[in-house]
């Protein structure tokens, strides 16, 4: 199971003026206490919402050359906008990172597609369109399709790409849920080389006792085929639902990520 670590985003206030305020220590530590926590990636988001582009994309780099300088762990460069994305790119000095993230959108396809073929990088792509979320399983699943198409005009191969079916809170619609988990399932089947990625918590948004829905919504993610997930690893329940999870669904030869993670324990 890939995890890939969340904390780092600039819609959080705290990391806002992490970001704002150009303070490496807090971001390093930040950044260092994740990848002690034993995730694949760090995520890295620096659009705050306030000034312009170039300021962003200064952003990005002094936060990509702010965590290199203190951990040597993948990062996903995190955005939108192509600028930016390729801004943290370049300030990797060729180590490895994920772009996040790409749409089924045509402007999307056409510049930030060829950005994970430049540089050689796995790419999340995020199944919408101009349309915004399809509500459907088989909807998302085109928006799948339109990806595929750009990835094979680029070179970009399957394995390389990570399809994120979203997740909507089931807070505004109960179905939610269960859509989220067939979309995976299915793109498993429709695209067997491809992976699959969620943002986990998004499900509990507005409801109380988050952590209990987050921790029973990964583990019938992970049952449904979830290759990776974007999660707190700082949450030392949710980091432990996923080993155990690992075990139940036969991903954990001889139990050993199991056990090194819980032993010792009562």
């Amino acid at each position: 199971m890939i995890l890939i670590g969340e904390k780092i985003n600039a819609t959080r206030p705290s990391i806002r003026s992490m970001i704002q305020n150009r303070d490496e220590k807090a971001l390093s530590e930040l950044a260092k206490r994740q990848a002690d926590a034993g995730i694949g990636f760090i995520d890295v988001n620096v659009g705050t919402g306030v000034g312009s582009e170039q300021e962003e994309v200064r952003s990005m780099e002094w936060a990509v050359e702010a965590i290199r300088s203190t951990v040597d762990i993948p990062l996903s460069i995190d955005s939108s906008d192509p600028a930016v994305l390729e801004a943290g790119l370049k300030r990797t000095n060729g180590r490895a990172y994920l772009i996040n993230s790409s749409k089924a959108e045509q402007q999307s396809l056409q510049e930030i597609v060829p950005l994970a073929s430049t540089y050689k990088s796995p790419l999340v792509a995020l199944t919408m369109d101009e349309s915004g979320i399809p509500k459907t399983v088989q909807d998302r699943l085109h928006a799948c399709e339109k990806i595929v198409k750009a990835c094979e005009r680029w070179g970009v191969p399957m394995e390389q790409v990570f399809f994120d079916p979203l997740v909507m809170p089931i807070a505004t619609d109960i179905n939610q849920g269960l859509i989220t988990l067939a979309a995976v399932t299915e793109i498993k089947k429709e695209f067997p080389k491809a992976k699959t990625v969620l943002g986990i918590s998004n499900i509990s948004y507005g409801l109380p006792a988050r952590n209990r829905l987050n921790t029973a919504f990964l583990h019938m993610a992970i049952y449904a085929g979830l290759d990776a997930a974007i999660v707190d690893p700082l949450d030392g329940d949710i980091m432990g639902e996923v080993r155990a999870a690992e075990v139940l669904v036969g991903r954990d030869r001889h139990c050993r990520r199991y056990t090194r993670a819980f032993r010792g324990r009562a």
